[in-house]
């Protein structure tokens, strides 16, 4: 099987150990795991903000830079959706005969890296070692857009010393949302702090999900509130293979930064500046 990484733009620029992470996963399955350099924006910003037509020149680089692989695999559900769900609305609304194909031949190879692993591969055991008190938040555009379900879940169930809690309030939205927590801030703020109740509540020390934008939201109201509660990509607890440590490791990207859970994913620490 021909696997691209689409890595986003998001995670590209502030997260690049995620998309690391799920190379490493997925060579340790056995797949060789290609990064087209032509890939850009998938034009999710442009098209929620309502400047659809300038998302098209976005849409069209996305079909040329992953058309012939037999699937494109993404560490977002956020970007995932957009490109399932509304390259196809900008292809049928702007584009040509010809794009509309394209379009639609892609995009159905497009897929989240939980879907990929549990409903592609067929696997939930990815060999991972995780031995840390760790809660889930399922994102909006996994919950209700992707309607990844449990999906998430089950491979962090199969993951090694892990100590998995219920997050109370899981389904409710963090509040970020892009663009709505610049917008209503407000608002936005306040849907963070019932958030961060329930992150508190489980005694966690990681916090993950499948889409870094709400980890940096929730992130924030955690490192503001000095909770010592970090976050993790869920990729990258799913590439951690390494016991626990006495002493923290220094990380590679933030000097400053130091905690046991995040020296034992190794080379796969999402380098986000949380302070733990």
């Amino acid at each position: 099987m021909r696997i691209a990484l689409f890595i986003t733009c998001f995670n590209d620029t502030l997260h690049p150990d995620t998309g690391k992470a799920v190379v490493r996963v997925l060579e340790r399955l056995g797949h060789t795991v290609e990064f087209p350099l032509a890939q850009t924006c998938c034009g999710q910003m442009h098209f929620n903000s309502g400047y659809r037509p300038e998302a098209m020149p976005l849409v069209r680089g996305f079909v040329r830079a992953f058309a012939g692989y037999d699937a494109v695999v993404t560490p977002s559900a956020s970007c995932a959706g957009m490109v399932r769900h509304h390259h196809q609305v900008l292809a049928g609304q702007y584009g040509d005969e010809r794009l509309r194909s394209e379009v639609a031949d892609v995009s159905a190879r497009v897929h989240e890296f939980t879907e990929f692993l549990v409903d592609v591969l067929g696997v939930t055991d990815v060999g991972a070692c995780f031995p840390h008190r760790v809660t889930y938040h399922p994102t909006c555009h996994s919950l209700r857009g992707l309607r990844l379900a449990d999906k998430p879940l089950r491979l962090l169930r199969a993951v090694r010393g892990i100590d998995l809690v219920e997050l109370p309030g899981a389904e409710s939205c963090c509040g970020f949302g892009g663009t709505f927590a610049v917008k209503n801030a407000d608002t936005s703020t306040a849907m963070l702090a019932d958030k961060l109740h329930g992150v508190m509540a489980t005694g966690a020390e990681v916090l993950c999900a499948a889409d870094n934008s709400c980890l940096l939201h929730i992130g924030g109201g955690l490192s503001r509130l000095r909770t010592g509660i970090g976050t993790l990509h869920l990729a990258e607890i799913l590439a951690s293979t390494q016991s626990p440590v006495k002493s923290p490791v220094k990380p590679q990207v933030k000097p400053q930064v130091k905690s046991s859970a995040r020296a034992t994913a190794g080379d796969a620490t999402s380098g986000d500046g949380a302070p733990w």
